[in-house]
Formats: structure tokens, sequence, C-alpha cells
């Protein structure tokens, strides 16, 4: 399996949960921030806003 294979197999999985994966993205952001400093709140946010952004994308097209 090559790594189009992977990314089509993920893109596939990912379809129509959208949201669902938003939120858990959310969830996963909320632990990361409670075991770490507030410092890192920031580039953690960024990199969320990030993957949803990407989600976004991925719906519309």
């Amino acid at each position: 399996m090559g790594l189009d294979d992977m990314v089509n197999k993920a893109k596939g999985a990912l379809s129509g949960r959208e949201e669902q994966a938003k939120d858990a993205l959310d969830k996963a952001a909320d632990a990361v921030k409670a075991r770490t400093d507030t410092g890192t709140d920031a580039t953690i946010d960024k990199i969320v806003d990030a993957a949803k952004d990407q989600l976004d994308r991925q719906k519309k097209s």
C-alpha cells in the first residue's frame, strides 16, 4: 500500500464525518493543553485550526 492509497483511505474514512473529526480534534487539544504549560496553547490552537481548515477543504472537494 503506497502513500496515496493511505491518504485516499483516510479521506474515505472521514468523508461525511468532518464534524466528528473536528470535535475529536478539540478534545485532543484540550487533553494536550491540560498536560502542557500555557505557553504551548497558542501553538496547539494554530495546529488544530489548520487541521480543521483542511477538513473543510476536503469536504468541498
